[in-house]
């Protein structure tokens, strides 16, 4: 049975509600020695703390979709056939534009949420360049099979879960595609093309989206062979701007470092409640040596840019959870590069799915105003106008009804 299944959560059910009903019945219709009758009982009780533990652990996983099947939970899945050593542009010297065009075919995508808003799709494929093989969840917004959009090519921002967490979390928990759709309707919102692609590729660790030869070249799939293959399989743009990366907690580091790291890959990249220091994440292979620390440190990357990465980046976070690194990154940023810094309020949440949530609409409406000029209405005659262009570190706009603008002054 599937993790995430409906079937492996009723039968829990069943069993708790078994696992509480035996002792009631039976604990004092137990017969033998008192050895047997006292481990009857013991296993009774045990018996209904494991099945109750493991009906909360179920219901928690499927409601922030940490782990996606039994080979994620276990750590028995492996996604890399191959970790070559790829070089500094994470491409090991491979001419991509003479490559053949990927072709995949694509399933409706099954799951919470997986049906709603016109339904996302899933297609699994290996990565001709990093070796990493893995499932991308792809959604499409109202326009793209609109006939008056015929000839008109898409945005794209890619979605990146946190760790430990599934590709379908944006769809499933934070319900991105419900919240936009109607906003992509009304031309409030660009129509996005949104593509969620596997993150945990390595057993119980995160990668830190990082390329590590011999192990796992994370980089190279999130931002060559994923791209890549939603290019030559939809109407999008071509990088970098038309595409950008946003993520959550590693999901939001990952997208900021991806960004900073690729300029010519991303135009833009937003980052919730994410970090610069990747030995933030206890489990991340790049935060466990000082060397990898300091390469894949987001700050480090851009105060150490031969120029300023031509990104905008959009960051919020709470105090003590985000928020000062932020910061730390609008204070290093130099013209071209944009930052907006978000300061959420204790009152917003903590470190979770309820935090995230109603930063969804917030941030897509900056990336609208920051990618520009995309169509955002049901007929292409319209354009939304350019989004406020300015560089350096920005005060930011409440990421939700209860978030406040940052106090994000820019210094030198």
């Amino acid at each position: 049975m599937s993790l995430t299944g409906t079937p492996f959560l009723c039968t829990l059910a069943v069993l708790c509600a078994l696992a509480l009903g035996l002792p009631l019945v039976l604990w004092s219709r137990v017969r033998g020695p008192r050895a047997v009758r006292a481990l009857a009982r013991v296993s009774m009780l045990l018996f209904a703390q494991l099945t109750a533990v493991a009906l909360v652990f179920t219901l928690v996983n499927n409601a922030n979709q940490l782990y996606d099947d039994w080979g994620d939970l276990l750590g028995t899945a492996g996604h890399v056939e191959h970790a070559a050593d790829l070089g500094a542009d994470g491409t090991g010297g491979i001419a991509l534009e003479r490559l053949p065009r990927v072709r995949q075919t694509f399933e409706p995508a099954r799951g919470p949420g997986m049906r709603a808003a016109g339904g996302v799709r899933v297609t699994r494929f290996e990565g001709r360049v990093s070796g990493v093989r893995g499932e991308v969840y792809v959604w499409l917004p109202p326009q793209y099979d609109d006939p008056a959009w015929r000839g008109h090519r898409f945005p794209v921002v890619e979605l990146l879960p946190g760790y430990p967490g599934s590709a379908k979390a944006w769809f499933g928990t934070l319900d991105a595609h419900e919240q936009l759709l109607p906003l992509m309707r009304s031309g409030r919102i660009a129509p996005f093309v949104l593509v969620a692609p596997r993150t945990t590729l390595v057993p119980g660790a995160d990668t830190g989206c990082a390329n590590l030869p011999g192990k796992v070249n994370a980089d190279s799939w999130l931002s060559v062979d994923v791209p890549r293959m939603v290019t030559d399989n939809f109407r999008v743009q071509r990088a970098p701007r038309g595409w950008a990366v946003a993520g959550y907690s590693a999901g939001g580091h990952c997208a900021t470092k991806l960004a900073v790291a690729h300029p010519d890959r991303y135009g833009a990249a937003v980052s919730l409640s994410g970090y610069n220091d990747p030995a933030a994440e206890r489990t991340s292979l790049t935060g466990r040596d000082p060397a990898l620390r300091t390469a894949h440190n987001p700050l480090t990357l851009l105060r150490e840019a031969v120029a300023p990465p031509r990104i905008s980046l959009y960051l919020s976070g709470q105090r003590g959870d985000g928020y000062e690194d932020a910061l730390a990154l609008g204070r290093a940023a130099e013209p071209p590069t944009s930052v907006q810094v978000v300061r959420l309020p204790r009152s917003a949440g903590g470190h979770t799915m309820a935090l995230w949530r109603p930063q969804v609409v917030p941030a897509f409406r900056w990336l609208t105003a920051e990618l520009g000029g995309q169509r955002t209405v049901s007929h292409p005659s319209a354009l939304t106008p350019p989004g406020p262009s300015s560089a350096g570190a920005r005060p930011g706009a409440p990421a939700s009804g209860s978030a406040s603008p940052a106090a994000a002054a820019r210094t030198r």
